[in-house]
């Protein structure tokens, strides 16, 4: 009696002690993940002031102008080579929407105000939006592998040993090329989009276009035009920051490199969703 007492004594207090060290784990684990976090804000926060000098310093001191000719070279790259890519998605876009507006309009005798929606969502959301998930992709993943392809052929330590900054040289033109590509890709992304609509409500759901025109031109203001330039600005901003950190932050050689690509991406896409919504809260309650 008194053995069978014992031993279950001793196996209900290992139990005890074995939910308790699992408890640990999950809580060491969890603080990780937030200590990561903020790690990475952290670090994405201080490249931003670092590239804000750097591009203050490039526009008015002597002596520290931003190398044109790179800019010239990543600009074709990030936003000349995207144009055809975004120009097929936002037509679909276009196209997606007034196809399924088209039969709740129909129901209460509106199709004509297909244009209204198709031209303020566009406008307002899913032009910035889709541009800047599409160009995470195609140009912030390329940045952050070449920039890791750098620091694994440690041409960033010879940079740093010939007394030259890696971010004004390497940086600098890839945070201004994506902020200004992204947001002229957003006005061709508006256009198109638009086109996309107005080509699926005149041809295919029979809405006569002087009247499609006519409701575009009443529904969109210039507030809704420069939001969505506000937000393509901002997005270009985090799309370029978060790619040239995870670039430079990586280790690992090769491994490393296709991890902050990943990484480049997917924390893009969540920045993104997730600064759209903020700045869609804020403009609902200010009414712009």
């Amino acid at each position: 009696m008194g053995t069978r007492a014992t031993g279950s004594a001793g196996s209900s207090g290992s139990r005890v002690r074995a939910a308790i060290a699992a408890v640990g784990d999950w809580a060491a684990a969890g603080l990780k993940q937030v200590g990561d976090r903020v790690r990475f804000v952290g670090g994405v926060s201080q490249l931003f002031n670092e590239t804000s000098k750097w591009c203050f310093r490039g526009m008015f001191l002597p002596g520290h102008k931003v190398g044109w000719r790179s800019l010239v070279a990543q600009t074709v790259r990030v936003g000349v080579l995207a144009i055809p890519i975004v120009v097929i998605v936002q037509v679909f876009i276009g196209v997606i929407l007034a196809l399924q507006l088209a039969p709740t309009l129909e129901r209460y005798g509106q199709m004509e105000r297909i244009a209204d929606v198709v031209g303020i969502a566009i406008f307002r959301e899913l032009g910035p939006l889709i541009t800047a998930i599409v160009l995470s992709g195609f140009a912030g993943a390329s940045i952050a592998a070449e920039l890791g392809a750098m620091v694994e052929s440690e041409e960033i330590k010879a940079l740093r040993a010939h007394a030259l900054n890696p971010i004004r040289f390497l940086v600098i033109p890839r945070f201004l090329a994506t902020v200004l590509m992204l947001t002229g890709l957003t006005v061709i992304a508006d256009i198109v989009g638009v086109l996309g609509g107005f080509g699926t409500g005149v041809l295919v759901l029979g809405v006569s276009p002087s009247a499609y025109l006519s409701a575009t031109r009443e529904a969109l203001v210039m507030k809704d035009f420069l939001t969505g330039l506000f937000k393509a600005g901002v997005f270009g901003v985090l799309i370029s920051m978060i790619a040239c950190y995870e670039g430079l932050t990586v280790t690992g050689g090769a491994v490393g490199v296709g991890r902050a690509t990943t990484a480049t991406v997917v924390k893009s896409i969540v920045a993104l969703i997730a600064t759209d919504a903020v700045f869609t809260a804020v403009f609902y309650v200010w009414e712009l």
